[in-house]
């Protein structure tokens, strides 16, 4: 794996510690403005959209737990795939399940964001 694959792996992390956290300014920084977020349940995501959706407190994420995640770097791209366990609240009713992900992350000017996320439920 290369220095970029490490990197945004462990930036890709800090994004989940900081859903789980509500740290929004993390988040915002994180997150690139024209965000594509595609759930696991088929609903689609802007950056607005998906920061709105945990701000309000409709969605609330109490862990992410990452596995198997692989980095593929393509220079100013970086594309991470993997394993999750994820555990929220959704309209107050608890949900936890597992995905598959494809997360991309874009070098922007020197700044590392994530582009596009896309997950599936396993089974």
């Amino acid at each position: 794996m290369t220095a970029n694959g490490d990197m945004i792996i462990a930036l890709d992390q800090a994004r989940f510690d900081a859903m789980a956290a509500l740290d929004m300014d993390r988040l915002n920084g994180i997150v690139a403005d024209d965000l594509i977020y595609t759930h696991s349940s088929a609903r689609m995501d802007t950056k607005t959209s998906f920061l709105a959706a945990m701000s309000s407190g409709s969605t609330v994420y109490k862990s992410v737990v990452v596995s198997e995640v692989t980095a593929q770097d393509l220079g100013d791209t970086v594309v991470l795939t993997g394993q999750a366990q994820i555990s929220i609240e959704s309209s107050g009713k608890p949900v936890s399940f597992g995905v598959r992900f494809t997360d991309v992350y874009a070098n922007r000017g020197g700044k590392w964001q994530m582009v596009t996320w896309q997950s599936t439920k396993t089974g």
